[in-house]
């Protein structure tokens, strides 16, 4: 399927969902987003991201927009500072008159966004930031979050770390909040698990200038069974030459969040890892009708293949588009609302944006690594639905004091 015809095509679905909004209009002017990201600092993710989720609103344009409006995003690029996502913010919120805020790659910096929504009592839907603060220990009315979180992605590799028959564990993970939150809910998870694991290790580098050399040798001096890997972009590739160089991955299982993204794994080339357990996306196995679909249009209009990015960017637009159909409305309250249990049919599968944490339920792909044609890919690899990998709302009572 051409890009034409796939956007012909998924403009019917849209116009389904959002005509009995159309009698409903507020006015002639766009319904403006205030898209918030890393562009400069990430590219590999962002660069995807973008192309995403301009395909998608392009598609809901295609099919008249929602309340007898378009969609416009303003896109600005935090350079990955907390500071600059929050002065972008105001300036989105108070001089451009956005309707909502979105995006957001690294935590440190979802987290500032979201306190920034909750000030200001705006709308603000984190596309990618992986913290579970950002859902529950900092949660609040006006954040919602789209990607599945590092609870959940660690829930999916502890269900898999769980049948090794590895005891003595070793960590390492970028020194912020992704990676020390990641590292936390693996520990917790496995151990319940498995009671009888031990942690003999843990190595927090700084993100983007980890010391490779001398993170391997103090994994290997601990000489563990099997090691738990949440590094990516450059780090990642650092760290996995400097483990092949020095042996620190032979005769050792290696468990690995995000690495199985084709960001990251693709700059590996023929250094992929074999046989890691990760999560990512293989983006060239998946042959449901809806993902090939959206795949051969982002390779007509784009002229490359597809990465998580892309399905993520693509989604957080399928996702506001979908909510102000169900509020018939722009106003922050009736988005808010619209958002507590929203739920639409995404590439991967349905979705729903739960109302007791916020958290969408949007799931991962978890398999394992391998060589293929000189460049890493996703083998033995199942699709892991994000609703079973979340605490039950009992539970989330407890992880999020605010309600």
């Amino acid at each position: 399927m051409d890009r034409r015809s796939f956007l012909a095509t998924a403009s019917a679905g849209v116009v389904a969902v959002t005509a009995p909004s159309l009698v409903r209009a507020q006015g002639s002017g766009p319904i403006k987003i205030g898209e918030i990201n890393s562009y400069t600092a990430q590219p590999a993710f962002l660069k995807p991201y973008r192309q995403g989720w301009e395909l998608a609103q392009e598609r809901a344009n295609a099919a008249g927009g929602a309340l007898g409006r378009k969609f416009e995003t303003l896109f600005r690029d935090d350079a990955g500072k907390p500071e600059d996502a929050v002065r972008h913010a105001g300036d989105l919120i108070n001089a451009e008159k956005v309707d909502l805020l979105s995006g957001g790659f690294l935590s440190n910096v979802g987290l500032a966004i979201g306190d920034f929504a909750l000030q200001n009592k705006r709308l603000y839907i984190a596309s990618e930031p992986l913290t579970d603060a950002l859902v529950w220990a900092k949660g609040n009315p006006y954040t919602f979050r789209l990607r599945c979180s590092t609870y959940m992605q660690a829930a999916m590799l502890v269900e898999e770390a769980a049948k090794l028959p590895a005891k003595k564990w070793a960590v390492v993970a970028p020194n912020y909040e992704y990676g020390q939150s990641a590292v936390k809910w693996f520990k917790e998870l496995l151990k319940k698990a498995k009671p009888d694991v031990e942690f003999v290790a843990e190595q927090f580098p700084a993100l983007g200038r980890i010391d490779a050399g001398a993170t391997v040798q103090a994994l290997e001096a601990s000489k563990p069974d099997a090691i738990f890997n949440v590094t990516f972009g450059g780090d990642l590739t650092n760290f996995v030459r400097q483990g092949n160089t020095r042996g620190l991955f032979e005769g050792r299982a290696v468990v690995s969040m995000l690495t199985g993204e084709p960001e990251y794994l693709d700059p590996l080339g023929a250094e992929a890892p074999v046989g890691w357990i990760v999560t990512g996306y293989p983006y060239a196995e998946i042959k449901t009708p809806k993902h090939v679909a959206f795949r051969e249009a982002y390779k007509a209009q784009y002229k490359e293949e597809p990465k998580l990015g892309s399905i993520v960017g693509y989604e957080t637009v399928q996702a506001i588009v979908a909510a102000v159909a169900k509020a018939g409305s722009t106003d922050t309250d009736k988005l808010t609302a619209a958002f507590k249990g929203l739920s639409f049919t995404g590439l991967f599968g349905p979705i729903v944006f739960r109302a007791s944490d916020h958290q969408s339920t949007m799931g991962a792909y978890v398999g394992k690594t391998a060589l293929k044609d000189g460049k890493g890919t996703m083998v033995d690899w199942r699709y892991a639905d994000g609703a079973n990998y979340l605490p039950s709302d009992d539970v989330v009572k407890t992880l999020r004091p605010a309600g």
